[in-house]
């Protein structure tokens, strides 16, 4: 015999075998054995995931000789010629191909007429969705008063393109996605019935691409089979699908967490070397981000079969929500961003710069507070004409607080360090340069790179801020241009870049530092230097 397919040898032919779609299952058994039949029913669902391979159950119920039934026996002549395509009173009819009135009408003309060799005539009418508005038309009397011995059997993978007049005249039943777990273990199944070896990781692969098809699961399969000579090996799998090895984005998160930004190009030069897809690899970093914030709000949500789960659980504990949010954001419109690249490298490379930019600027205060020696207390003589210092000698002073308008110099950088801000309305104050501030009013200018940061939460947050800093009700208005450098993340990093240079330029000139790169031809690695 010719070879079958898996997805046409191990379609299920009863409701108990048919995986993933129980709630569907239990409605339309628990209907078959009370005898409360509807006369049309309509199945939803994205592709694979069982709308004709459930209708084709359903046909076999209504129709088995044993009697109508939610366990058709399989056996009888009419749950066989079903099996096969055979039988005479289910007449399957392809939307998509035959979308015109004149179709329709002849399929309703022969409704009238009994079955030839069953008890019911079933009409399964496939991507109904398609029909023309003439054809929908037409069937509408018959819908809703069909002949006792006819039930149709309505499939779509679009119901909002069917008309409310007829969704009102069917049951409808939507069928879900298909769960990682729930692919994986039917793969499993058919694979052990197969006697077919295979690597469990490799089946995870194959059930992420399957994108909650069981149909497209078993396809993959299928080519997987081919590809690996007979046996099913996770790294036969990854190369026929071009996926992402997770080792290399969990390396890149671990990178981002340490700042080490050489770190992050050596892996994206690595993954070049190997002509890994780009474009999936964005993908994947945001499965993995997702799941990473999903850790830090839900713990538990985590499968315990998840190969990255202990991973993934470590770096909720080491980013920030926030951060996690962003660079999700950052991989998203890396993704879409990627074919605007001077080459997917660049694209792909940059997006992890910008991620890494955002993690230098939230971390840079942070650690110039621990590596710096501590001051010797000062009286905040510097801010004393803003908010005065409470002492014997002017108790007056302290309340009546002086106009913000008499003190504000426009130093939008000093301001902002003042600031009560965190996350993204921070990063919005950072990235913001003054333009001119007139009594209550500061205007503010975010370039065109981080209009994002610009949406209204941000600007409350940081209005908010501001007013309580002056103690006083502020107006800010925030416009979207070109900066000329001043922003207190440009600031900020021009500081960085100049302490950097210092620091380099005292290990350059360190007698034992010149010693081993005059005599032992010693390299200094500058990323590894850190200014104090």
């Amino acid at each position: 015999m010719s070879y079958q397919v898996l997805a046409r040898k191990w379609r299920p032919k009863t409701f108990a075998e048919l995986a993933g779609q129980e709630h569907v299952v239990r409605a339309l058994s628990n209907a078959l054995t009370q005898q409360r039949l509807h006369h049309a029913y309509l199945l939803t669902g994205t592709r694979g995931v069982g709308k004709t391979t459930l209708a084709r159950i359903m046909a076999k119920a209504l129709n088995c000789e044993t009697g109508i039934t939610a366990t058709p026996c399989g056996q009888c002549s009419a749950c066989r010629e079903i099996d096969s395509g055979r039988f005479v009173d289910l007449l399957e009819l392809d939307a998509a191909s035959n979308t015109g009135i004149d179709n329709m009408r002849e399929v309703l003309d022969n409704a009238q007429y009994l079955p030839t060799a069953g008890r019911f005539k079933v009409y399964l009418i496939d991507e109904v969705h398609m029909l023309s508005k003439a054809a929908f038309n037409s069937m509408l009397k018959t819908l809703e008063e069909p002949p006792e011995h006819v039930k149709f059997i309505l499939a779509t993978t679009d119901p909002q393109k069917i008309p409310v007049t007829v969704l009102s005249r069917c049951l409808q039943f939507n069928l879900k996605q298909m769960p990682p777990l729930v692919v994986i273990g039917h793969l499993q199944h058919v694979l052990a019935q197969e006697n077919i070896p295979f690597e469990l990781p490799a089946l995870q692969l194959l059930a992420r691409a399957a994108q909650g098809s069981m149909r497209d699961g078993l396809s993959l399969l299928d080519q997987a089979i081919a590809y690996g000579g007979g046996a099913v090996a996770e790294e036969q799998v990854r190369d026929m699908l071009g996926a992402i090895d997770q080792t290399y984005l969990l390396e890149i998160l671990d990178a981002l967490a340490a700042k080490d930004g050489p770190a992050l190009i050596a892996m994206a030069e690595r993954m070049e070397e190997r002509s890994l897809s780009f474009e999936a690899a964005l993908q994947d970093l945001g499965v993995l981000l997702h799941k990473i914030a999903l850790a830090q709000a839900l713990p538990d949500a985590l499968g315990e079969d998840l190969p990255e789960r202990g991973k993934l659980l470590e770096l909720a504990q080491v980013f920030d929500a926030e951060e996690v949010q962003l660079y999700y954001q950052i991989a998203l419109h890396g993704r879409r961003d990627l074919h605007l690249a001077p080459d997917e490298f660049a694209g792909f490379s940059m997006t992890l710069l910008r991620m890494l930019a955002f993690t230098l600027e939230q971390g840079a205060p942070a650690r110039r507070e621990v590596q710096c020696p501590t001051p010797a207390p000062v009286q905040p003589v510097a801010r004393a004409a803003e908010r005065p210092v409470e002492t014997p000698s002017s108790p007056s002073r302290t309340e009546v607080p002086p106009a913000k308008k008499n003190h504000f110099d426009g130093n939008w950088h000093t301001l902002v360090s003042q600031l009560k801000l965190s996350g993204m309305a921070k990063m919005l104050a950072q990235h913001c340069e003054l333009k001119s501030f007139s009594g209550d009013v500061l205007e503010l200018c975010v370039p065109e790179e981080h209009r994002y940061l610009s949406e209204k939460p941000y600007q409350e947050k940081l209005k908010a801020a501001v007013a309580e800093y002056f103690d006083e009700p502020v107006k800010l208005s925030i416009s979207i241009g070109m900066v000329t450098g001043q922003t207190p993340a440009q600031i900020e990093n021009r500081d960085k870049e100049e302490k950097q240079a210092v620091a380099v330029a005292a290990i350059e000139q360190d007698a034992f530092v010149r010693e081993l790169i005059d005599n032992f031809d010693a390299k200094l690695i500058e990323s590894s230097i850190k200014p104090l």
